[in-house]
This record gives C-alpha cells, sequence and structure tokens, in this order.
C-alpha cells in the first residue's frame, strides 16, 4: 500500500507541476497574443493550452467507462491529428478561428485541471491507467517547449518570461574528436520509469569504431560554411534539400540575417550580432548534412549518438544520462528550466559531460542524427497514433533543447522531424568513421558480427 501511495503522489506531483509551468509560460503573454499564427507551422497559445487538456479528455475517455467529452466544438478544434477521435482541425488555420474564446480554453484548462486532480487522488488505478495518465503529462511537456519554438517566432524579445537567469561561465574548451570504439551496443530506454513506447525496446546493434565531435557545431564553425558559399553550391546538398534552397532562398539558419556586411539574429535575446561560440541553431536536416559534406565528415547515427552518450566504457554499463543516472539540475545542462532563453555557450556544463567526454549532449539544441524514424525491432505502440503513424519521412534527433522541460529528456528520448523544418531548436554533431580494429587476422567483417554475436 505504502509503495502505491508514493506512485499515486508522484505522479500527480508531476501532473500539479506541469500544468503551473504550463500557465507560467503564458501568464505574461497579452489576450492578443493568444490568438496569433504567425507561420503554417506554429500553432497559437490559445490552442497548445486547450490542446494539452483536450488530450486529458482522451485520457479520461480510455480509463472510464462511457466518459462524455466536455464540448463537441472544443474537440473538433482541439484534436491535432487523432482521427479515432473525429476529424482533426487543419493545423495552418488554428489562428483563423475565434470560438473557443481565450477566456473559454482558461476555464477549461482549469476545469479538466480539476477533474483528473480529483481522478489522481481519489482513484485506484492500475498500471496501465497510470501509464497512459504519465503520458499525458509528457505529452504537455513536448507542448510547452513547442509552445516555446512559437512565442520566439510570434514575440521574439517582445516575450517577458516570469524567470530570466543569467548564462553559465563556460570553461575554455577546444572542439576535439573522440575515440568512439564498436562493436556491439545495447540501445533502448534501460530504467524503470516512464518512457515512450518509441524508446523501447532495448536490442543490440553493431557499431564501427567511430570519432564524435567533444561539442556541437558552433556559430563559427557554420558561418565558415555559409562563408564559402555553401548555400550556392549544390555540390553539398540532398536533391530536395538543394529544391528547398532554391525554393525557399535560404541563405543562412533560419533567423539569421546579413545586415552590414555582419551577421544578426533575431531571438528571445533581441536582434543581435551572432555569438560565435554557441552551439548552431535553428538549421533543418538539409543544412546540417550539407555542412557534414562540406566538412569531410557525416551525422551520427542515433546509435552512434547514444553511445557516445550514455555508455561508461569503464564500468561497462548504460546511464540514463551522460553524467550517470541522476535526473538533470542547473549544473548538468540547459533546459527549459535553467530559463536562460537561449543556447549556452560550449563548455558552459563540464559537470554534464558523458564519461567519453562529449559536451553538451542534453540541452542546448536538439541534434539531428542521420537515422530514418522508425519503430525499433520489436515496437508495440502504447497509445495508437501519438508516434507510429509517423513512421515515415521524419529524422530522429537527439539531446532535448533549451525549451525542453527536464522531466521530458534522457539519453534514449527520441525526437522527429520533417527534414526541412528549422523553427525548432536544432542543431548537430559530426562524427567520422574510423577503420576497424576489432578485425582478426583474415577475418570478414561479416565473420567479426558473427563472432561478437556469439561472445
Amino acid at each position: 500500500m505504502a509503495v502505491v501511495s508514493k506512485q499515486k503522489s508522484n505522479l500527480l506531483e508531476q501532473f500539479n507541476e506541469t500544468r503551473a509551468r504550463t500557465l507560467s509560460l503564458v501568464q505574461t503573454l497579452e489576450k492578443d497574443d493568444f490568438v496569433v499564427q504567425t507561420a503554417p507551422f506554429m500553432s497559437p497559445p490559445k490552442w497548445h493550452l486547450g490542446h494539452v487538456s483536450w488530450l486529458l479528455e482522451v485520457v479520461m475517455s480510455k480509463a472510464i467507462n462511457n466518459y462524455e467529452f466536455y464540448s463537441q466544438e472544443f474537440s473538433e478544434y482541439l484534436n491535432s491529428y487523432y482521427h479515432q477521435f473525429g476529424e482533426p482541425h487543419d493545423k495552418d488555420k488554428r489562428g483563423l478561428a475565434t470560438r473557443p474564446t481565450v477566456d473559454q480554453v482558461f476555464e477549461y484548462f482549469h476545469m479538466m485541471t480539476d477533474k483528473v486532480t480529483n481522478i489522481l487522488q481519489n482513484e485506484m488505478l492500475d498500471e496501465k491507467t497510470r501509464q497512459l495518465f504519465f503520458m499525458a503529462i509528457n505529452h504537455e511537456c513536448q507542448h510547452q517547449e513547442l509552445l516555446v519554438y512559437d512565442l520566439q517566432h510570434l514575440l521574439a524579445d517582445r516575450y517577458r518570461p516570469l524567470t530570466k537567469n543569467t548564462q553559465p561561465t563556460p570553461s575554455q574548451q577546444e572542439p576535439r574528436s573522440i575515440k568512439i570504439d564498436g562493436g556491439l551496443y545495447t540501445m533502448g530506454y534501460p530504467g524503470d520509469q516512464f518512457c515512450y513506447d518509441i524508446e523501447l525496446p532495448e536490442h543490440k546493434v553493431y557499431l564501427d569504431d567511430y570519432k564524435i565531435d567533444s561539442y556541437p557545431i558552433t556559430n563559427k564553425q557554420y558561418m565558415e560554411f555559409v562563408e564559402d558559399g555553401g548555400y550556392d553550391d549544390f555540390k553539398y546538398w540532398l536533391s530536395d534539400g538543394w529544391d528547398k534552397v532554391q525554393n525557399e532562398n535560404w541563405k543562412a539558419p533560419m533567423y539569421w540575417k546579413k545586415i552590414d556586411g555582419q551577421w544578426m539574429t533575431c531571438d528571445f535575446l533581441g536582434n543581435r550580432k551572432i555569438n560565435q561560440n554557441e552551439p548552431v541553431c535553428h538549421v533543418s536536416y538539409y543544412e546540417a548534412d550539407a555542412y557534414c559534406k562540406w566538412a569531410g565528415k557525416r551525422l551520427p547515427t542515433e546509435a552512434e549518438w547514444e553511445k557516445a552518450a550514455c555508455w561508461d566504457e569503464k564500468k561497462q554499463i548504460k546511464t540514463i544520462f551522460p553524467w550517470g543516472n541522476e535526473s538533470p539540475d542547473l549544473l548538468h545542462a540547459n533546459l527549459l528550466e535553467s530559463y536562460i532563453w537561449n543556447c549556452s555557450e560550449i563548455g558552459a556544463y563540464p559537470n554534464g559531460k558523458s564519461h567519453y567526454g562529449c559536451h553538451q549532449m542534453i540541452g542546448d539544441v536538439w541534434e539531428w542524427t542521420s537515422t530514418e524514424f522508425s519503430g525499433y525491432p520489436g515496437f508495440k505502440t502504447g497509445f495508437s497514433e501519438y508516434n507510429d503513424k509517423w513512421f515515415s519521412n521524419q529524422k530522429v534527433l537527439r539531446g532535448g533543447s533549451f525549451g525542453t522541460p527536464s522531466i521530458s529528456i534522457r539519453g534514449s528520448y527520441r525526437n522527429f522531424f520533417r527534414l526541412d523544418e528549422r523553427w525548432m531548436f536544432s542543431g548537430f554533431r559530426c562524427i567520422k568513421s574510423v577503420s576497424y580494429t576489432h578485425l582478426r587476422a583474415h577475418e570478414t567483417e561479416a565473420e567479426l558480427v558473427c563472432r561478437l554475436l556469439l561472445e
């Protein structure tokens, strides 16, 4: 009984903290800010508040017999892509709807908070239902991050967060490449807390030896690619990426502009000169891949990224986070609760480095990998239409960003976006393959794999 009570308390605590954090993100907005949609890829703040509350109704409908949704009108507007609950509302038209009103959405938000709180306080929940509510909490965390992306696009430095902290002082570090030995690696979530279905099951993959950058690619490094004509030469680009460059007139990462010969950006910190020591941010997969080709390197697979982030070679164990199994704090990584509202400079979080010595693999920017998003071998969906319907035309990103809530990230977490998207806080680091060191005399690569599988 004591274990059940503790689990119930943990679930309720996470729920209350998450709902409070959502409200804090919009507390300083003017009412007019809630309804504006500045681009088809973003959503009005009003919609985010309503949608995360509607998803709670979706969970309650699966947990409570004959559950009746609050309003058909609300459900039609707030349904993002769940065809099992009706026809989803067009994403690019979310800013055209004046009903439900902002006041009605807030009333709905608080009503659903009270409903779920009552359930979590008073009901004996089975494990399946508990996991559904944990999923709903983590879903809201995802929308907090999406809301942060959208607030930057909507308001930039006109957004006034409740809390704004100063940047940590970076340690003096020079970017370098770190050698990672190949062989068999077990990837996936190794813990016993909540994770998404796409992080499971754990499974073995074979990796060749490789060298991975100790830091994400910086603005300084990426600027060299830009200034070298990287956006003007088709030879660095995938065919679809080059079409995008031409059709959208891309010249640099999103938000970059060259003014009087100086590269500038516009973000939560305002119109400012680009800080060359920050990780490059707001690049698409196409741009990350093009830079790698220009630099004579490549993007890591997600297995290569995960091993560099979480494997402790000395102890021969995998940890939940690069630094170990303890949850992130302000000394480990730049996440949403850091409230810096920007990338930190490289070297800012030495306490968060991985066992191999890779820095900032959690927080700051999501890192593109070369891996196509799909289910792991043996994948079983935990919630229909949540993740599994996106198993095509997406690439996996790892590591979280400065907009990611700390309870919503771990080394095994898999994000995914289309190859041309770049309004999110996305960057990358490069790797380079190295020659085999595990081959025995006269042994082929296929024979090596078989030997390792039998060992």
